[in-house]
């Protein structure tokens, strides 16, 4: 079926078409962003994989992206790809699910465009709906299975460095995904993607209060895991 030409479509990589011009953007599917925590007060640019223009730059990008120019859409995939891609992994149990899910945002953003509000931060927007696509990804998956299958974690008494950070990974992982799905959105919206509580509000619709506990609750939970792990 012929896709509308103001529409979009994505199959592993992105397709926008409108009136007769067409960009397709590749998405990187392959790559796993690895978890990076930062610390409280580090900021968004010190990230792997983050926007690397200015925020004027970028919000030039938004507003032409608004108007309806597709090369300027197509970089805002390029530039928020890794990090939307980054954080669903961490909010679901499947790959294809989280891929899936941020495929589905761009989607919803790109249609949605027409009504952003310049006034409003672009980032939070956009993980907003990535955050609501995650929550009703992680739903429906937990209707159809009530286990997750993790891969083989190396022996505690192997000397292979990379075998340790691969352990150790593993043992993040499951940490994560033992959380609550609130606290674990809170807890990467903030330490892994670095944003700041005013945009975690705006992107979750949940008060500075509530947040601050929740990123209180998984902090204390996570240290109290991985600390068992350590020492067993």
């Amino acid at each position: 079926m012929a896709t509308p030409a103001s529409d979009v479509t994505v199959e592993g990589h992105t397709r926008f078409s409108q009136s007769t011009r067409t960009v397709s953007a590749p998405f990187p599917l392959h790559v796993t962003p690895p978890l990076r925590l930062l610390p409280t007060d580090a900021g968004a640019a010190a990230l792997t994989g983050a926007p690397p223009s200015t925020a004027d730059s970028r919000a030039r990008v938004v507003r032409e992206a608004r108007a309806g120019d597709v090369r300027a859409f197509a970089t805002l995939v390029d530039d928020y790809y890794a990090r939307c891609l980054r954080f669903a992994l961490h909010m679901l149990e499947s790959r294809a699910d989280a891929e899936e899910a941020v495929q589905d945002t761009f989607v919803r953003v790109y249609r949605a465009l027409p009504s952003y509000r310049e006034q409003d931060a672009f980032e939070p927007w956009l993980f907003r709906i990535l955050g609501n696509r995650c929550r009703t990804a992680g739903a429906s998956a937990r209707r159809h299975a009530a286990f997750m299958e993790y891969g083989d974690v190396p022996e505690r008494a192997s000397t292979s460095a990379r075998d340790a950070d691969i352990a150790w990974q593993d043992e993040i992982g499951l940490a994560l995904r033992a959380l609550p799905a609130e606290q674990r959105e809170a807890f990467l919206m903030r330490h892994v993607e670095g944003m700041t509580y005013e945009d975690m509000c705006a992107a979750t619709g949940a008060g500075l209060s509530a947040l601050k506990m929740r990123v209180k609750r998984a902090c204390d939970t996570l240290r109290v895991r991985l600390s068992e792990v350590i020492n067993e």
